[in-house]
């Protein structure tokens, strides 16, 4: 066990939910020499904390077999099927069926580093860097993840995203809300030849300048706000598309386990208040 344990690091009855979900051990080849929870721990703490690979800390496994163990699994699917299960879990307890019926599409804009790998200007967001584009449940639970450039077109690039969902593992879909940036024609082709939902397009008022929370599109956005809990996600760090995100699945697959092990999110630090007498 390590000596010091960080708020990151699974409890006992998250990692009672998380490791039989993980890949067995190998019937050849030598024996693991780190234990599953500690690489795991090692995972959701650079997640958590944003920092590189070479900077985690020395109590863990050393950083290499930790980033070999992450790239092993987003490479064959274990973080995409450790989230399918886990959002199955979540939805039953939340007395829904495990496979929603609707859902919402959006996208983010983040800046990127000088790593390399896709990137590019969003001219309407000012910002030169990368775009999240996610499919949530009305839970706002993880469906589909795509990362892109930044100057990809929201419903030009929706296509790549929407074709992660299997009409075997979401049977029972039906609709997806967006807004007015995926009423488009290469989008409306693809949806007639492969989807069997409707994407229904959903709009302020006309003559509303003012804010609107618009009727379950809004779901998507507590999502990218759930998201920026995590440092990792606060930019793009990553080289490959496909590494950011697996850290979109993992941030997901944390809140899930702490749901399903009934433990509230808290803060660990709290600025200190300075207490004042009161006058007499």
């Amino acid at each position: 066990m390590k000596p010091t344990t960080y708020p990151s690091d699974l409890t006992d009855a998250r990692w009672a939910l998380l490791g039989p979900l993980l890949p067995p051990d190998r019937h050849l080849g030598r024996p693991r020499k780190a234990g599953l929870r500690p690489i795991v721990d090692a995972i959701l703490y650079r997640n958590r904390n944003g920092c590189t690979w070479r900077a985690l800390p020395h109590d863990f496994p050393p950083w290499r077999t930790v980033y070999n163990y992450f790239r092993r699994w987003r490479d064959d699917g274990t973080w995409g099927a450790i989230n399918d299960a886990l959002r199955g879990a979540v939805r039953r307890e939340a007395g829904r069926d495990p496979t929603p019926s609707a859902g919402s599409i959006d996208s983010q804009t983040i800046k990127a580093t000088e790593v390399g790998g896709p990137h590019g200007y969003d001219g309407a967001k000012g910002l030169t860097g990368r775009k999240r584009h996610l499919i949530v449940d009305t839970l706002g639970l993880l469906l589909a993840v795509t990362v892109t450039s930044a100057a990809a077109d929201d419903g030009t690039a929706a296509p790549r995203v929407l074709a992660k969902l299997d009409r075997d593992s979401y049977p029972r879909l039906k609709r997806l809300w967006a807004d007015n940036k995926y009423r488009n024609h290469a989008l409306e082709g693809w949806m007639s030849e492969h989807g069997w939902y409707v994407i229904e397009v959903t709009s302020r008022p006309p003559k509303s300048g003012e804010f609107r929370v618009i009727k379950w599109r809004w779901v998507v956005e507590r999502t990218f706000a759930w998201l920026g809990r995590c440092r990792i996600h606060s930019r793009d760090y990553e080289r490959k598309t496909e590494s950011s995100e697996a850290q979109v699945q993992i941030s997901m697959i944390q809140l899930m386990l702490r749901r399903l092990a009934g433990e509230k999110y808290r803060s660990p630090f709290r600025y200190h208040r300075t207490a004042y007498k009161s006058a007499a």
